[in-house]
């Protein structure tokens, strides 16, 4: 059976209950999450699973299939057990903000320039992102990202819910990257910045852009023909 993947509807969940369903080695099935498998250009979580006394180190988890792989080095666990998901919390409420800034960001920039995402990194204290912008003018990205601290200044509700696919494809600029959704997803969880964006995504995100900060650039890299690279941080 899949994983049930808790995290798609709750990025907030810190603690969760579920039992081990596969065990081989240091990789742990269970049968539902919170913890965020790398992929997205999002870092996994990382935390814990306790078992009574015992507490064991999740130091990657992955997706493999419809299954959600923790890696949890030296366990006894096996199938059957009952565990307790702790994830590390300040790793993951930084990844959310990233998230949400990228999001805000990228929507002023497709609108504002018309560009596409052809990449992206999000980590804890610094991120990237790759646009298929034709000139590297550092000014353009200046004044995108001086937009973009303004709109997340204004306390903007995030909401997330789901679209059948047929619907959700009828929405403008419901995906930016340049590279199009998988044809085989009927229904698409779509994260929304009221009045500002509007994705398909699958990562976590904080509810209000409050909660972000303030993007600061970092540096404007040329990846190639119309490819660049903008790094970032956030304040504080």
């Amino acid at each position: 059976m899949p994983t049930e993947l808790l995290y798609m509807d709750d990025s907030y969940l810190r603690e969760f209950e579920a039992e081990v369903t596969e065990v081989v080695g240091e990789k742990v099935v269970l049968d539902r999450t919170a913890f965020y498998p790398l992929g997205g250009g999002l870092p996994s979580d990382t935390g814990r699973l306790i078992k009574g006394s015992n507490s064991y180190q999740v130091k990657e988890v992955k997706k493999e299939g419809g299954k959600v792989v923790h890696i949890v080095p030296d366990n006894d666990l096996v199938a059957g057990d009952m565990v307790k998901g702790v994830l590390d919390w300040d790793k993951r409420y930084k990844v959310m903000r990233m998230h949400t800034a990228l999001h805000t960001l990228i929507s002023v920039m497709n609108k504002k320039y018309g560009v596409l995402v052809t990449g992206n990194k999000v980590s804890y204290d610094r991120s990237r992102v790759d646009v298929n912008l034709e000139r590297p003018d550092k000014q353009l990205v200046l004044e995108a990202i001086e937009e973009t601290n303004n709109i997340l200044a204004k306390e903007i509700p995030v909401k997330i819910y789901y679209l059948p696919r047929e619907e959700a494809m009828k929405i403008p600029g419901i995906v930016k990257l340049a590279k199009a959704l998988p044809p085989n997803i009927e229904k698409i969880r779509i994260v929304e910045i009221e009045g500002v964006d509007i994705q398909a995504d699958g990562g976590p995100h904080v509810a209000n852009t409050k909660e972000v900060g303030e993007i600061v650039f970092l540096k404007l890299e040329n990846k190639g023909k119309n490819n660049r690279r903008i790094h970032f941080t956030l304040n504080p």
